[in-house]
């Protein structure tokens, strides 16, 4: 069958080459958003004069028919169709007939893919941010629950002090609300309309592109026709956004996974979010925890991906763009289905207290305290680090811990020592009196807690 843009060629198009060159199994998801940029184009050129109110209605109708039916099953897309585009303005030509050729008008594939792409990305977003938030919202409820819960907090993996679980998962939850507000950043500057750009040198028709931006929900046009067809840069900031949620999620799996294990034994997932051996009965695996984190090497190459495809091309179209679509639409899916998964992982996630205390009890994470008492003594803190030190290293060749030193011990390292030490570095007292501001304390927590819900309420997610 000839092309729609047969003429300057017959049309006819190896079907190797065919196939090769169309980009309708992953184009035509944008089907809706095609049919609605066509409508408000319909809309504009009727009210410019360009053509008649009854050609724009007759559009418009047949449009809307189109949609009903891919919507229904009733019209199934063709596979054998170059594009989107195509697809839809041939079959509203055969159900029209010439009104139907009208439609594409003062404008081209390049302007018309450059505004599907950015319509589709802009809805992505809006669930993704959605998504986020459920995410958010299930840590904090975890965190609202553990926020007394003490486990040791790590430095280069290894025990360092003595933190609340709840503290430890609003890390995450802060990190995540940089990622809305890095997406809401992303989707202002993608909301630019490029219809009316055209090829690339506008048209010579009077058209009114802000009259059709305002219809499809854009803040303004792009200014420069050139750079209407040409931008991807949306495609390369929301890529790097979503590199930065995949990231985050990344870290939380593997302590995810880290903690289900039998050494740490600090979580239990649900069954729900876990399988089990081929051949080892005793296995309970968190696989959903390290797809997610195996699938953000994905996403990052998707970024990668776009960035190599754009670093050569001159202005303006050129048919290397085609290859932005599959990298952007895979990471919005990727990205999707890892948060649809996280947020019922950790909010059902089985939290083992008494594990995670013992753990805290062992590897001195206390003895920063003990050097902080002796500051409060009067000794510079240095010298009641270097103390501190040594009292670690006897404990070790004793095979003894901080807390189970009698005074007497102490005092052969310093008479600062009194009494009271121990209340000082036992695990409850190092945590509740890390009141600084973003610190550990349970009242800390429940400050994170309550500005991070102030942050979902106000609908910014802004950190």
């Amino acid at each position: 069958m000839a092309k729609m843009w047969a003429g300057r060629t017959d049309g006819a198009v190896d079907q190797v080459a065919n196939d090769f060159n169309s980009s309708i199994r992953f184009d035509g998801r944008m089907y809706r958003q095609d049919i609605k940029g066509s409508v408000a184009h319909a809309a504009m050129l009727a009210l410019k004069g360009i053509i008649t109110a009854d050609e724009a209605d007759l559009i418009t109708k047949g449009l809307e028919g189109i949609l009903s039916d891919i919507e229904s099953g009733k019209l199934a897309l063709d596979m054998n169709a170059e594009d989107i585009h195509m697809f839809v303005e041939e079959e509203l030509t055969a159900r029209i007939g010439d009104a139907g050729k009208k439609l594409h008008t003062a404008r081209s594939r390049n302007d018309q893919v450059a505004l599907d792409v950015r319509m589709y990305l802009r809805d992505e977003v809006e669930d993704i941010i959605s998504l986020i938030r459920s995410l958010i919202e299930a840590i904090c409820l975890q965190a609202e629950a553990n926020k007394g819960t003490i486990l040791p907090g790590y430095t280069h993996l290894q025990r360092a002090q003595p933190i609340t679980f709840g503290h430890h998962l609003m890390a995450y939850a802060m990190m995540l609300l940089r990622d809305i507000s890095r997406l809401e950043d992303a989707k202002k500057r993608m909301n630019s309309s490029p219809i009316g750009c055209c090829a690339l040198a506008g048209t010579t028709y009077d058209t009114d592109r802000d009259f059709e931006a305002a219809q499809l929900g854009f803040d303004s046009v792009i200014l420069n026709s050139l750079d209407g067809v040409s931008d991807r840069d949306f495609c390369i900031e929301l890529g790097a956004a979503f590199s930065t949620v995949m990231m985050h999620l990344s870290r939380f799996s593997e302590e995810i996974i880290l903690w289900s294990s039998w050494e740490f034994a600090f979580v239990e997932l649900d069954d729900a979010y876990t399988t089990g051996s081929s051949i080892m009965p005793q296995k309970k695996n968190s696989d959903m925890a390290e797809l997610v984190r195996g699938k953000t090497g994905r996403v990052y190459g998707n970024l990668m991906a776009t960035l190599t495809m754009l670093k050569g091309l001159p202005l303006a179209y050129n048919k290397d763009m085609q290859e932005d679509k599959e990298a952007i639409f895979d990471s919005v899916d990727t990205l999707k289905m890892c948060l649809k998964v996280f947020a019922p992982m950790v909010e059902t996630m089985k939290v083992k207290k008494d594990n995670m205390y013992r753990a805290a009890q062992g590897g001195f994470i206390n003895a920063t305290d003990m050097a902080d008492y002796l500051v409060r003594q009067g000794l510079p803190f240095r010298s009641a680090y270097k103390i501190s030190g040594q009292v670690v290293a006897y404990c070790i060749e004793k095979g003894k811990v901080l807390d189970e030193l009698t005074l007497d011990e102490l005092k052969k390292f310093s008479e600062l020592f009194d009494s009271d030490v121990f209340e000082a570095i036992s695990l409850e007292t190092c945590v509740s009196k890390r009141i600084s501001k973003g610190g550990t304390s349970v009242e800390s927590v429940e400050a994170q807690l309550s500005y991070v819900k102030e942050q979902l309420k106000s609908e910014k997610g802004i950190y």
